[in-house]
């Protein structure tokens, strides 16, 4: 099987393509700063500028899009907006015109979208795959990003969506982020610290991914979060504990952290209840079931 991977060279896409190579598939991703330190096929694109190495889509079989500017490196500017709206959502579209241009007979297309699809929020209700969007900015956002994925069922080909949670791996994202300034005794929890917080490990993500491109579980839409439901404090204390330092400090408030980062701290003081059940009752098994197993695991 040839799969093709956008964001290959990503926090996700990296761990992902690993683990698809070590399976003996037929690997190779897109990118637009192509590295000999990659040791995987690379084709050269550009999607903002509609370019692409037309030879990637050769006798394809399995895209996989998680091409996407970190929502999170910095504050919500109106050109911050439209780059991170550009680089999942006009992505997409580009991808499936081009594979409709050349009659690629693609069999399936996975893409990453976000729990942010119910809304940057705090609530006791549990978010299930049947759920509406929400209207706000993250909600709209994961809204048109799978809709451009859902043009790929005219294609004759099948259509998944994982709407992942905050993914937790020691080799970068939100976690070592959490580890400096508590290794530094300046930890804190965030906000009011009861913003639950949707996870999952990065090895059961990657299963998730697998899992779809070999079909062992239907194609579909998939919360992409671990069972257990957790807290900002949960989290901050678990790391605060495995790393065996204190947390003396009072929790950041939320009007400093809007202060510092704008609308974006929408997304650092607020979260809801994801629910896995769906995955689960698939068939797919976690690894990581509770926070303290991944935290172990991970530091």
């Amino acid at each position: 099987m040839k799969i093709l991977i956008t964001g290959g060279s990503g926090l996700v896409g990296s761990s992902l393509t690993k683990v698809l190579l070590e399976m003996n598939n037929d690997v190779a991703i897109l990118t637009r700063n192509p590295s000999s330190d990659l040791d995987v096929k690379q084709y050269f694109w550009d999607p903002s500028k509609l370019l692409i190495d037309e030879d990637a889509l050769i006798d394809v079989d399995c895209v996989v899009h998680l091409a996407g500017t970190n929502i999170s490196s910095r504050r919500w500017t109106k050109k911050q907006k439209k780059e991170i709206y550009s680089s999942r959502v006009e992505s997409a579209e580009f991808l499936y015109q081009k594979i409709k241009e050349l009659d690629i007979p693609l069999k399936s297309f996975v893409t990453s979208s976000a729990v942010g699809y119910y809304g940057s929020t705090t609530t006791d209700k549990i978010y299930t795959e049947q759920d509406h969007n929400s209207d706000d900015y993250l909600g709209q956002l994961c809204t048109h990003w799978e809709t451009k994925a859902d043009q790929f069922i005219s294609l004759g080909c099948k259509v998944s969506k994982v709407r992942t949670g905050i993914v937790l791996s020691s080799k970068g994202g939100a976690l070592p982020k959490m580890i400096l300034p508590i290794n530094c005794y300046i930890g804190a929890a965030l906000g009011s610290g009861k913003q639950f917080i949707p996870w999952i490990h990065i090895d059961d993500l990657c299963a998730i991914y697998t899992s779809l491109i070999n079909e062992y579980i239907p194609s579909g839409i998939y919360n992409g979060v671990a069972p257990e439901t957790i807290t900002n404090n949960d989290l901050t204390s678990m790391i605060a504990e495995v790393l065996n330092k204190p947390l003396w400090l009072p929790n950041i408030p939320s009007c400093v952290l809007k202060i510092i980062f704008g609308e974006m701290s929408s997304i650092l003081t607020n979260g809801s209840r994801i629910s896995s059940k769906k995955l689960i009752q698939s068939g797919f098994q976690f690894d990581y079931i509770s926070i303290n197993s991944a935290i172990h695991n991970l530091i």
